[in-house]
């Protein structure tokens, strides 16, 4: 039960303190691996690889980064399994979409056994593709997983660890000197308040530099929430922007997370054609009967 003051009501004050603790608690480990982050890092993955086309140097900003590389032999992977339903079951895979096939082919080199033990986070994947004129900025307010990535990052050029918070982290550091960037919002949405967050951020930034390719994750907990962040980027000035979406199953209360998606501003222009092998074979390798896809344009350049 939360602190209450002398009166015995929850005050503003009380429910940030509520809230911060929520946030602390939270540790991406349980959940590295499953189904959303599939998506979430090969979109991740074809993004930055493609950005990198052009010599120029790039920026990556990353608002929930977490602790870098996860073991999925140890306890916290292990107490759920999810890993079991998401990257497990690709990695005998021959036959893959194109936009898999880097990504899939990155993990097996970094696991150097038959095992899977070793997954790579957001903030791996930057580090693994990053070039000497690139940079990046990751926040992870976690005192435990940000000691992790530190460690992780030690030998990382041009890589700045923060401990704050990274929705307001973001918005300090736009536009960026290089005048190209990705973005990823992450956030954990323990906290109802993260959709419509995330979602601002999101905007405000893209009012800041209008030429950043932004992606944020979101899960399908509650379909209303979806729907009022896809209200909120409408009554925007956003413009070019993707919506994939991946369930394996259909809405429920009852649940927790059925499905995953991403909001993508200035997406790579192949990511479209190649989003549309790629959920259809989602579906059939990490799904059943009840899965679906969509992919949407939600708003137009």
């Amino acid at each position: 039960m939360p602190p209450q003051n002398t009166h015995g009501y929850i005050t503003d004050s009380t429910l940030s303190l509520l809230e911060e603790s929520i946030l602390l608690s939270y540790r991406h480990a349980f959940h590295a691996g499953n189904f959303a982050d599939v998506l979430k890092h090969s979109v991740l993955y074809f993004v930055l690889e493609y950005m990198q086309q052009k010599d120029k140097g790039l920026t990556y900003i990353d608002t929930h980064a977490g602790a870098g590389m996860y073991r999925l032999n140890e306890d916290y992977a292990q107490k759920t399994g999810e890993y079991k339903q998401g990257i497990e079951p690709l990695m005998g895979l021959n036959e893959l979409p194109k936009i898999l096939i880097p990504y899939i082919q990155w993990i097996k080199e970094i696991n150097t056994s038959q095992s899977l033990n070793l997954y790579p986070g957001s903030s791996a994947i930057a580090k693994h593709l990053f070039r000497y004129q690139d940079s990046a900025h990751l926040f992870e307010l976690h005192p435990s997983d940000n000691q992790l990535l530190r460690k992780f990052t030690q030998s990382a050029k041009n890589t700045f660890i923060h401990q704050a918070d990274g929705y307001k982290g973001l918005l300090s550091l736009l536009p960026p000197p290089s005048r190209r960037g990705v973005v990823l919002i992450d956030p954990p949405y323990e906290i109802k308040s993260d959709y419509k967050i995330a979602v601002k951020t999101m905007i405000e930034s893209y009012q800041k530099f209008s030429t950043g390719t932004y992606i944020l994750w979101y899960p399908v907990v509650d379909r209303k929430h979806v729907e009022r962040m896809i209200k909120d980027f409408a009554n925007s000035n956003v413009k070019n922007l993707l919506q994939i979406e991946f369930c394996r199953q259909t809405d429920s209360y009852s649940f927790g997370m059925t499905g995953t998606g991403l909001f993508i501003i200035n997406p790579p222009w192949q990511l479209n054609e190649y989003a549309q092998k790629l959920l259809p074979f989602l579906s059939q390798k990490l799904g059943d009967s009840e899965s679906f896809h969509t992919l949407t344009q939600l708003k137009e350049e």
